[in-house]
């Protein structure tokens, strides 16, 4: 697992120049790392005064770890190239497998990889992040601080979320998504940071277990402490969790007894999760907005599909229905890469809708999100719509201007899960 968290040359196959782009987002971060980047794409010469070579072949130096950020229809012939070059750690970026019911497709780069003694973290997946070595391989807004905290979580946005606030109140020892899980998987990072003399405690945001016998005993040979949300403990957000990774629903009381059983803390949201591992709250003084009286039926529209499942959750326990119809997935994934043009376009194809009676917007800060501008078309939807907008900004620093713009329009916005949960409880 070495070569995921401390490589020395790092390949980036689908470099961009465009920093709107996860190809151009991981150029930038992986240059200010200090390791050495090889950037392949056959549309570029150079990108930021770095060679482009057209494959990865062509590059004759060793390589440690590879990112694929190309689209799903290439990424088993790339991955031949990987093999061809003797590449043996892998991240795949790239979506459009399981959760698109692609399963054919990963099945195959599976097969291959384990044929081709390849590892493999994703894909559908956010990246690696390391902060001990300044390596951050995801398209997050932050860099968080060292510490002495491991996360692991299928939702890579969700680490958007917590890294934007966990500056200057606790630091991480390392970070992974794991995606679709096609290869790597919890049990595999688990050995990896229960043997890591930095990590004091693991979290972990699971929406399904691979293998729960061999999770169970690397929970139990583990001597750190580890902290569990579920996800999907509704019937929503088990059908959100089917299309956010691929995750098939299993009952949410056979989850809880495997996790009990392997010592893992169970907790109800990431914030009550990393408050336990650490003795701090994420924020000091936590809303006490109420909701107020409006429908049932909600419709969720989001760039974190973590934080979609965990929402879906939480209405679903508070009394409300996730409405689901024929023309739209609820909740709506508009994935990481979205900006406030695919807000736009998803608010100007319900807003005349019938089929729901409030709206919740998620948006995760990431490099590319332009938050003040989401906001500003949030305020113009709910006024168009003439229905109740409720908006979970999920972070800190990144998003501090986008609330103030929402609740200059006299919008509930939140900033983190838990505050939403509290919220509704409190209805």
């Amino acid at each position: 697992m070495k070569n995921f968290f401390e490589p020395e040359t790092v390949a980036i196959i689908g470099a961009s120049d465009n920093e709107n782009k996860v190809g151009g987002i991981l150029v930038k971060k992986v240059s200010a790392s200090g390791r050495q980047v090889v950037l392949v794409n056959p549309k570029h010469d150079f990108i930021r005064g770095i060679k482009v070579y057209n494959k990865i072949t062509d590059f004759k130096g060793n390589i440690d770890l590879a990112i694929i950020a190309v689209p799903a229809p290439i990424v088993f012939s790339v991955l031949e190239e990987c093999a061809e070059k003797g590449i043996k750690d892998i991240i795949i970026i790239s979506a459009g497998f399981s959760e698109s019911e692609n399963l054919e497709e990963e099945k195959k780069i599976a097969e291959f990889a384990e044929k081709k003694n390849i590892r493999i973290l994703g894909p559908n997946c956010f990246g690696i992040c390391n902060p001990y070595m300044k390596l951050d391989l995801t398209f997050s807004a932050s860099m968080p601080e060292k510490g002495n905290i491991a996360f692991v979580s299928q939702s890579g946005a969700l680490w958007s979320f917590i890294s934007d606030f966990s500056i200057e109140k606790f630091g991480f020892s390392g970070f992974a998504s794991l995606g679709n899980m096609a290869d790597l998987e919890f049990s595999d990072f688990i050995d990896y940071f229960s043997k890591d003399r930095r990590t004091d405690a693991i979290i972990l945001y699971i929406e399904k277990l691979k293998d729960g016998k061999r999770f169970i005993e690397m929970c139990k040979k583990c001597k750190k402490r580890i902290f569990a949300v579920k996800a999907g403990s509704s019937k929503e957000g088990s059908k959100a969790a089917i299309s956010h990774t691929g995750s098939l629903a299993t009952d949410f009381a056979v989850y809880k007894g495997a996790l009990k059983q392997a010592g893992v803390f169970l907790c109800d949201s990431l914030e009550e999760a990393f408050s336990k591992a650490t003795g701090k709250e994420l924020i000091e003084k936590k809303s006490t907005q109420k909701l107020g009286k409006h429908g049932k039926k909600v419709f969720i529209i989001t760039n974190a599909g973590g934080a979609g499942i965990l929402a879906a959750d939480y209405l679903f326990d508070s009394g409300f229905e996730v409405t689901q119809v024929s023309d739209f997935k609820n909740p709506l994934d508009l994935i990481g890469t979205a900006l406030s043009s695919d807000y736009a376009s998803a608010f100007e194809k319900i807003v005349d809708k019938k089929f729901y009676d409030f709206i919740v917007v998620i948006v995760a800060p990431q490099s590319m999100t332009d938050s003040d501008k989401i906001a500003e078309e949030i305020a113009a939807f709910s006024k168009k719509a003439g229905k109740k907008v409720i908006a979970l900004f999920a972070g800190g620093k990144s998003v501090f201007k986008a609330t103030e713009i929402l609740r200059e329009n006299k919008i509930s916005c939140f900033n983190t899960l838990d505050e939403f949960r509290v919220a509704l409880k409190n209805k």
